[in-house]
């Protein structure tokens, strides 16, 4: 499944504009995690749009960018140089688990929407 294009451009300008809030911030060690986070939050809706009708969805996304959040306030940063080789297998692993819980969220819906009938 692939991003349309006008999805692109608005993950970019978004990325973008939140980079340039934490650097007027002085928080240009938050930009990364920032960035990352809003990659992989992304990811996930884009892979599950097929479950885009659904209000548990969109809860569960939205709780997940507010794990996100707290996670990206609480932990130390640095602006220091990471190569992706450690960082993004940890960005791959949250991914993962996103992807687990809506996808045990979404069994859980359809086993209750077959009781209903």
């Amino acid at each position: 499944m692939r991003l349309p294009w006008w999805g692109v451009v608005c993950v970019m300008i978004g990325a973008g504009l939140a980079d340039v809030a934490l650097v007027l911030l002085h928080r240009f060690d938050l930009a990364r995690p920032v960035t990352v986070a809003a990659g992989v939050v992304t990811a996930a809706v884009v892979l599950r749009w097929g479950m885009r009708k659904h209000l548990w969805f969109w809860a569960t996304i939205a709780a997940f960018a507010a794990l996100h959040v707290a996670l990206i306030l609480l932990v130390p940063w640095t602006t220091r140089w990471i190569p992706a080789v450690v960082m993004y297998p940890f960005a791959f692993v949250d991914l993962y688990v996103m992807l687990w819980v809506i996808a045990t969220l979404a069994r859980l819906a359809e086993r209750r929407e077959a009781k209903r009938n």
